[in-house]
């Protein structure tokens, strides 16, 4: 019985002796090669003239008592914020951005017996964010909130109210010149170049920055002069393009 049946073993055997060994040689048959490809990267910009001023104005007072310090100081904002509307800045440009409240303290002479600084007053500080979209107005409003009170901050910045038209064209520069290095880089290999497999934006760097403070000029001078130059926006981009057979 164990005789007759041998032959069937054996012929199960090779069946799967014979399919181990074809299933390495499929998977090589069906992996692809890698495509000969070129990864460049690309970078465009954009120089807008700014549209639009953000300044931060404060106004700070002091006083004996924490509550005369914000109420002078409150007094005086209104003055301000009047004054800004009456300019023609919006409401919805007008925007509160701090209220500090400080003790002052006085340090004690030298004596034998330590002492601790005692409270003398009381600074209060009212913070103000403003956006300008007249920039030629820029200089007399800030000569006109110096002359109300306000003895803190200047910081201008001078920025681009939409950003997309200058975005767009900067990407359209950044893959030019990704695909410009690329036909470079293939006509000094020797090779010629075929689709575009992948393109990635990497993130986008913007260039408004703060002027600084002006508040001492504006206090010195009855006008306040301000250029606002041109802002510069760039991206940059991965290009990999397939090198043709």
């Amino acid at each position: 019985m164990s005789k007759s049946l041998t032959p069937m073993f054996l012929g199960s055997a090779l069946i799967c002796a014979a399919a181990a060994l074809s299933v390495p040689a499929m998977a090589q048959q069906g992996r692809a090669e890698p495509t000969p490809r070129i990864s460049v990267t690309g970078e465009g910009e954009v120089s807008l003239a700014p549209d639009m001023a953000i300044l931060n104005l404060s106004v700070l007072r002091e006083a004996e008592t924490a509550r005369e310090a914000v109420s002078v100081g409150s007094a005086a904002m209104k003055q301000v914020l009047a004054a800004l509307k009456e300019a023609g800045i919006a409401e919805r440009d007008l925007q509160t951005s701090g209220l500090n409240i400080q003790p002052r303290y006085t340090q004690p002479g030298p004596q034998a017996k330590p002492q601790a600084p005692k409270i003398s007053g009381y600074a209060a500080s009212n913070s103000l964010t403003v956006r300008i979209r007249d920039l030629s107005t820029v200089g007399a409003i800030l000569d006109k909130t110096v002359s109300l009170g306000v003895n803190q901050g200047g910081d201008i910045t001078f920025v681009n109210d939409d950003l997309k038209p200058g975005l767009a064209e900067a990407r359209k520069r950044a893959v030019a010149d990704a695909l410009e290095r690329a036909r470079t880089l293939a006509e000094a290999a020797g090779v010629k170049l075929g689709r575009i497999l992948a393109i990635e934006e990497r993130p986008t760097r913007s260039g408004p920055m703060p002027l600084g403070k002006v508040m001492r000029a504006a206090a010195a001078d009855s006008y306040v002069p301000v250029e606002r130059g041109e802002n510069n926006y760039g991206t940059s981009v991965n290009v990999v393009v397939e090198i043709a057979p």
